[in-house]
């Protein structure tokens, strides 16, 4: 018995999960943003567990920090926030497609509001930029 848990939480962990895909679903209450490229999310249809404020970070997007290193990347941070508020309130359908657990347990996912890709819209706002498996700095 011992031994099944252990293989479960080996299957389980964040790097066994990391290049999996999980499919899509529907997103039904959209709660905290936390910045430009994350935010809470309640999806309904899973256990509690799981699907319950949930942290959700848009796919391979990477928008600046609040607690920045300069107050360009603050600023900037803050218009990202922003943009992202008023995107996810005003829509009414929020779908995470290509959903994937990143390395701290989050789900990270495709973010479309109404069809549109939040994370193109923030690219072409430059309000971020690709995420490339290391963060770059906003400041010079």
């Amino acid at each position: 018995m011992k031994k099944g848990i252990l293989v479960l939480l080996l299957l389980l962990s964040p790097a066994a999960m990391a290049g999996k895909i999980y499919g899509d679903v529907v997103v039904d209450r959209v709660g905290t943003v936390i910045d430009g490229d994350s935010f809470k999310v309640d999806i309904d249809e899973w256990p509690p567990i799981l699907g319950k404020g949930i942290t959700v970070r848009i796919n391979e997007i990477d928008t600046p920090e609040l607690r920045g290193k300069c107050p360009y990347e603050k600023q900037l941070a803050r218009e990202a926030k922003q943009f992202s508020v008023s995107v996810l309130r005003a829509g009414s359908r929020v779908e995470l497609r290509n959903i994937r657990r990143g390395k701290y347990f989050r789900v990270i996912a495709d973010v479309f509001v109404d069809g549109v890709d939040l994370g193109s819209q923030l690219l072409e706002q430059k309000l971020a930029r690709r995420y490339k498996k290391r963060r770059e700095g906003w400041c010079d």
